[in-house]
């Protein structure tokens, strides 16, 4: 299982974005207030409307109360600032993946504390950073593929 954890989203269509990798995957999707935008945001569900009906979403006044109902048990952070690669992260097992927000990135106190437990997708020196969606799709994915793609249909039907 993963579950996609965003400390207080700022915009709209990325959470809709976020939310739509969520829902074709199976991923939860966590959200830590303050949000950026109202739930019920137009630009939100229409990245993901038409998949809002699967996806399995939480909201949370604060990161205190996120991990007193959810522990910190495979939990992984994604930032810039980690000296880690995701793809040397161990995601076989149930994982938890955080990212911040999209102007501040996480708290600089939660990054210090989980310092073994940040991660980073490769990019040039001279970026800054991905776009949230991405990097959650990145992420999420990679996880995934570590766990096998568990329930997840790996196969279509090519048109004759």
């Amino acid at each position: 299982m993963v579950d996609i954890i965003l400390v207080e989203p700022e915009i709209p269509a990325n959470t809709g974005n976020i939310s739509r990798t969520c829902a074709v995957t199976g991923a939860r999707l966590h959200l830590i207030e303050p949000l950026g935008f109202d739930i019920s945001d137009k630009a939100l569900k229409r990245a993901g409307l038409d998949y809002w009906g699967l996806l399995d979403v939480k909201v949370y006044k604060s990161l205190e109360e996120y991990f007193e109902k959810n522990g910190d048990e495979g939990l992984w952070l994604s930032t810039t600032k980690a000296s880690i690669s995701y793809d040397k992260a161990d995601s076989s097992g149930d994982v938890k993946l955080m990212f911040g927000k999209e102007t501040a990135g996480l708290p600089e106190k939660l990054i210090q504390h989980y310092e073994s437990r940040c991660i980073r997708i490769p990019m040039k020196d001279e970026a800054r950073s991905l776009n949230l969606s991405n990097s959650v799709a990145i992420l999420c994915y990679e996880a995934l593929r570590q766990q096998g793609f568990t329930g997840l249909c790996a196969s279509g039907n090519m048109p004759k």
